[in-house]
């Protein structure tokens, strides 16, 4: 069992490669998505994803606390990947909570994560954008979320076996 950090820009082509590599692995997956279907753009960026998965995979959709709920959904899957860490800390940040302990809150969810993560017999594929590498955003929360996934990146892949850059479809081994 191993977990795999897979980052990059926005359409870098992450959740291909996630993809890829688990279907690679042959064994049964289990795929949690985080975003949720807001507006009917949203809507459309969930469905094309959705397509393009094997029939075979199981999909949980769980947009906070996914750490217990892959624990009791888990079943028989072998391998679970997770699109994305970036929606689940926006999801934390954007519940209202913009105060300064929604960070201590999303960190917390990340570590909860990793703590499931080590107790479960699988692998984890986990999808996460790079927000680090533009413009520093020009608003609070902006600044906020951007320093709070950098950080949540940062914990997950300290954690990971594997970590991997997307930069224009191509992945990068990094760790």
């Amino acid at each position: 069992m191993k977990s795999i950090l897979i980052t990059g820009g926005a359409r870098s082509g992450k959740s291909q490669f996630a993809q890829k590599l688990a279907v690679e692995a042959g064994g049964r997956v289990l795929f949690v998505a985080t975003a949720e279907a807001k507006d009917e753009d949203m809507r459309l960026r969930i469905e094309a994803p959705r397509k393009s998965r094997p029939g075979s995979w199981g999909t949980l959709e769980a947009p906070l606390e996914i750490g217990g709920i892959i624990g009791r959904h888990i079943g028989e899957a072998e391998i679970v990947v997770i699109d994305c860490i970036t929606m689940l800390v926006a999801n934390i940040l954007l519940r209202g909570r913009v105060e300064a302990s929604a960070e201590e809150l999303a960190l917390k969810e990340i570590k909860a994560l990793i703590n499931k993560m080590d107790e479960l017999e699988a692998t984890f594929i986990l999808v996460s954008t790079e927000v680090g590498l533009g413009l520093v955003p020009d608003n609070e929360l902006g600044r906020r979320y951007r320093d709070c996934l950098g950080r949540a990146n940062r914990i997950l892949a300290r954690h990971a076996d594997e970590v991997y850059l997307m930069v224009a479809g191509i992945p990068i081994r990094l760790k």
